[in-house]
């Protein structure tokens, strides 16, 4: 596109400031959602409940519920702080240039010269970031699950298995990232100006292969899937499922207690193959009907047409982002900005560009919650119009109060971090009306006093 040829002349310009520029960005979006988080901690100190949830939790719950909340900011303040430290460090101190010199070394050393190139140099350059950041985040990652979700039992994972799930983690990015980058960047090599085009068809092409994959071969890694027995749930679940039309292909039901408390239900697979996974959490505390409503709210997704519009727009913000990398993947000033004088990576071209998107791409998720929350209350609709209003009304209590969600928030921070509506929200547009305190109810599913397997005549879940 001429347009986009023009532009990248016009930024190309020696000696600009390219570097501030980004530390720019980097601390103004810091500064602004620390000034949200500020917003939202305000919030959290209020001592009363929303008055459409007075009459359903009590003042224990609601106090218990803003602690959790209190301490989740203070931890992801610290955190912000921390990973805005690490930023800088890295530009401040040429991070990038030394360790893109320090893995060349590496492969001339080491590896055959077939693999010395800059696809190679490449891959071996993004593992070792990932490796760096995988260190930096441990100190953190350890406090959140040891200690601040430990604290509120919410914390179900071993020490064993957290070591586990990292090495799988750094495992698969191992075997994912090669080939994947290895195909990113033969592309922009060998299709000239134009390249963002087959690059938007290779990213297309990536996400149904890892739809495809991921319940097969990545899922299966850290989680158990099970068929859900059979009994009532499974075979309201169908009902529900052939009334909707929904190609539902399989109902799992997801070993999630092994590392945490909180409860959630979700649908993946391609258009004609769908699978319902609902966590073991959910079935052990609610009742049949209030796990029906959850998914009927989930199929109202999928019967709306949200996850295909969804998949619309993120092919579009792809196309957007891979279009505008055009523009500064030959930027000679960009590269000289930030050590690169002799050679322009692809690969650093497109993290530097990614910090320049930055606050465009604030700008597309502040939006992009917004159309997420539309959709929620749509979703919510279309379980009441199905008569699921007082289950799921009952259920989204339950779940606010075993996981100790927020119960209300500062509309600032709302806007830009939450992509569903809080709870008091919720049940306003669902015309909820309090009858007795569910939480009451959820209590004695948390402690046994009845439960789902029972229910549906199997032994166990």
């Amino acid at each position: 596109m001429d347009f986009l040829q023009r532009l990248a002349r016009f930024l190309d310009r020696p000696l600009f400031p390219w570097k501030k520029l980004i530390i720019g960005f980097s601390i103004g979006q810091y500064i602004f959602e620390a000034f949200l988080g500020f917003r939202q901690y305000r919030v959290l100190q209020r001592t009363k409940p929303p008055k459409v949830l007075e009459h359903e939790v009590s003042q224990e719950v609601f106090d218990k519920s803003q602690a959790y909340g209190r301490a989740k900011a203070k931890f992801q303040a610290f955190s912000g702080l921390y990973g805005q430290l690490q930023n800088l460090a890295f530009y401040q101190f040429d991070v990038l240039p030394k360790l893109w010199s320090w893995t060349g070394d590496l492969l001339l050393r080491f590896a055959p010269a077939r693999f010395t190139g800059e696809i190679s140099h490449s891959i071996v350059f993004i593992l070792a970031i990932i490796v760096i950041q995988q260190i930096l985040s441990l100190p953190t990652s350890i406090y959140n699950t040891f200690v601040l979700e430990e604290k509120f039992g919410f914390n179900k994972q071993t020490p064993k298995l957290f070591v586990t799930d990292m090495i799988k983690t750094i495992t698969l990015a191992f075997v994912l990232a090669p080939p994947i980058l290895s195909g990113f960047l033969s592309i922009i090599k060998k299709t000239g100006s134009q390249f963002f085009y087959y690059l938007w068809l290779f990213g297309a092409g990536l996400q149904v292969f890892m739809i495809t994959i991921y319940p097969i071969a990545i899922l299966p890694l850290f989680n158990k899937l099970s068929p859900l027995e059979k009994g009532k749930l499974k075979t309201d679940v169908e009902d529900l499922a052939k009334k909707l039309k929904f190609p539902l292909h399989e109902l799992y039901v997801i070993d999630g207690s092994k590392r945490s408390a909180h409860s959630n239900a979700y649908f993946f697979g391609l258009p004609w193959k769908k699978h319902i996974v609902i966590y073991d959490t959910l079935i052990e505390k609610s009742e049949i009907d209030e796990v029906v409503a959850v998914l009927a709210h989930e199929l109202g997704h999928w019967s709306l047409g949200h996850t295909t519009k969804l998949f619309g727009i993120s092919q579009a913000h792809f196309f957007y982002i891979f279009a505008l990398f055009s523009v500064f993947v030959n930027n000679n000033s960009l590269y000289a900005d930030f050590g690169f004088t002799n050679e322009h990576p692809i690969i650093i071209g497109f993290l530097l560009f990614s910090d320049i998107l930055g606050p465009m791409d604030n700008v597309i998720k502040l939006l992009m919650n917004v159309l997420s929350r539309r959709f929620e209350f749509q979703a919510d609709a279309f379980a009441n119009k199905l008569g699921y209003s007082t289950e799921l009304c009952r259920s989204l209590i339950k779940l606010q109060i075993q996981n100790l969600s927020t119960m209300d928030a500062d509309w600032m921070f709302a806007s830009y971090h939450f992509s569903h509506p809080i709870l008091s929200e919720r049940l306003k547009a669902l015309n909820w009306q309090p009858t007795q305190k569910v939480e009451a109810k959820a209590a004695e599913k948390a402690d046994g006093k009845e439960d789902v397997a029972t229910a549906t005549g199997r032994d166990e879940l």
